[in-house]
């Protein structure tokens, strides 16, 4: 019997980017859109960036630089381009016509990694939610490509499935998706609101992609969330309870990252996902201090956040992998609290704790009381509005340490 080894074409790329504006670093871009290539398995063999004055409208890049990528291709045996924007179907299928090869944008390889990093139901479903809406607005440009054999990027998840190249059935399939993640996120507010009267206060953990939240999740609460050096490691939210050293309880949700230039269709499609920081209590906002970017990827965070309506919550920043950065020195926080931390360490990770108890204790009054049985009813106040810390029954009443909300304090009182 002849076996036969089956291996996935490598693909190899080149990456494309314009620079119209001299505010915008378009290498520094490039860089990030290597390391997305390679999170979705593919090898950079060349960058290229073109200076205009604005995108060509028909083929993204001018005409002499299409030469140079086409030689660029032939000569690194490349059989892809990825481009650092959002391409138009008329752009995305005039560059295929002109490079010969399989082209690609931003937004359409971060699908892919999304498509790959879906774990739980609802991410499967917000992500081929984003991708039907990508691929529904490019069925023309994207005809061909579609109904190209092999794979690789940009194939997977809903793109596989040819019959859904037919706008009718696609359409049919996004509103099928939006009653299924209705449902999903019906189930996501009951939650909420289950949080709510219980009265534990959540902080969300926010920051640019592979920042170190999960590392930081993990590390606080014992949660087992994947923490991989990669863009996008984690998709699906994560809440974990952490108990602090003086008692009190707080919620930490592991939010998704984000990243400059987030196709709207994503921001849409995981709004339930993202919409945490939203209901949160306190941002918790993580930064790769070692990263020379780290401060543009704080004002990529700002934006988002505002993006979301999470506005006007207080912020504790953390400068994170602060063991491979022993200094480092970046302006224009816009943070009530900043501490330097190294979540894969611990260190630093005592003082976050001690600043989640001061601020989970502003505006609570602490007591220490010995309650009457015939006044037991107030104990369910304390336990409906505040936090029950202790409760001991003794022969002459019940006694309990608690915090309670200054507007609750003179009922218990």
């Amino acid at each position: 019997m002849q076996f036969y080894d089956f291996k996935e074409i490598e693909e190899r790329v080149i990456l494309v980017g314009v620079q119209v504006d001299d505010s915008e670093d378009t290498y520094e871009s490039l860089k990030e859109l290597e390391e997305l290539a390679g999170t979705a398995g593919a090898v950079t063999v060349g960058k290229l960036v073109q200076n205009r004055e604005a995108v060509h409208p028909g083929t993204y890049i001018g005409k002499g630089k299409i030469e140079e990528v086409r030689a660029l291709a032939l000569a690194m045996d490349a059989n892809g381009v990825i481009c650092d924007d959002e391409l138009s179907p008329a752009q995305m299928n005039n560059l295929e016509r002109e490079l010969e090869c399989k082209v690609m944008d931003r937004t359409l390889l971060i699908l892919d990694i999304f498509a790959k990093r879906a774990v739980t139901s609802e991410g499967k479903i917000q992500v081929e939610l984003a991708q039907l809406r990508y691929r529904s607005a490019r069925l023309v440009g994207l005809r061909e490509s579609l109904s190209r054999l092999g794979g690789g990027i940009g194939t997977r998840g809903p793109g596989e499935k040819k019959l859904e190249t037919d706008r009718r059935l696609i359409r049919s399939r996004i509103t099928a998706l939006k009653e299924e993640l209705a449902q999903v996120e019906k189930h996501r507010d009951l939650i909420r609101s289950r949080r709510s009267a219980g009265n534990l206060k959540t902080a969300a953990i926010v920051g640019y992609t592979n920042a170190g939240k999960s590392t930081l999740l993990n590390t606080m609460t014992g949660a087992e969330v994947l923490s991989e050096d990669k863009l996008f490691a984690t998709l699906d939210p994560t809440t974990r309870l952490l108990t602090l050293n003086d008692g009190q309880q707080i919620l930490l949700t592991d939010t998704v990252g984000f990243i400059r230039k987030l196709p709207h269709h994503l921001v849409e499609a995981f709004k339930s996902t993202l919409e945490e920081a939203k209901y949160a209590d306190y941002i918790i906002h993580v930064v790769d201090a070692s990263n020379p970017q780290a401060e543009i990827q704080m004002h990529v965070v700002y934006e988002t956040l505002q993006q979301l309506g999470a506005t006007g919550k207080k912020i504790i920043t953390l400068m994170n992998k602060q063991d491979l950065v022993p200094e480092e020195q970046i302006r224009d926080f816009r943070a009530d609290y900043t501490l330097k931390i190294s979540a894969r360490t611990g260190e630093g990770l005592e003082e976050v704790k001690e600043l989640l108890s001061r601020l989970l204790s502003e505006n609570q009054i602490y007591i220490e009381r010995l309650f009457p049985y015939q006044e037991a009813g107030k104990i369910q106040l304390i336990r409906e509005y505040g936090q029950l810390l202790s409760e001991d029954y003794t022969d002459s009443g019940i006694a309990v340490k608690a915090r309670v909300p200054m507007e609750i304090y003179p009922r218990v009182n």
